[in-house]
């Protein structure tokens, strides 16, 4: 019977980063974060994941449309 304790080291997925938004956004955030029972940082990550998803590029061209 093999009765090791094997414990490898964990992988860290996450990196943090500082950044700025308007207060309103903010206030938008934590209003969701009381209703959801879910972190602002949860809902901001969602958020960033739904939007690189669905994002679009359109290059930008000097012709009128």
């Amino acid at each position: 019977m093999d009765d090791d304790f094997i414990i490898t080291p964990k992988e860290d997925k996450s990196v943090t980063i500082t950044i700025r938004v308007d207060k309103a956004l903010q206030e938008k955030f934590d209003n969701l974060s009381r209703i959801s029972n879910r972190s602002r940082n949860e809902l901001i990550n969602l958020a960033l994941e739904y939007a690189m998803k669905n994002a679009k590029f359109i290059k930008q061209t000097n012709e009128k449309r």
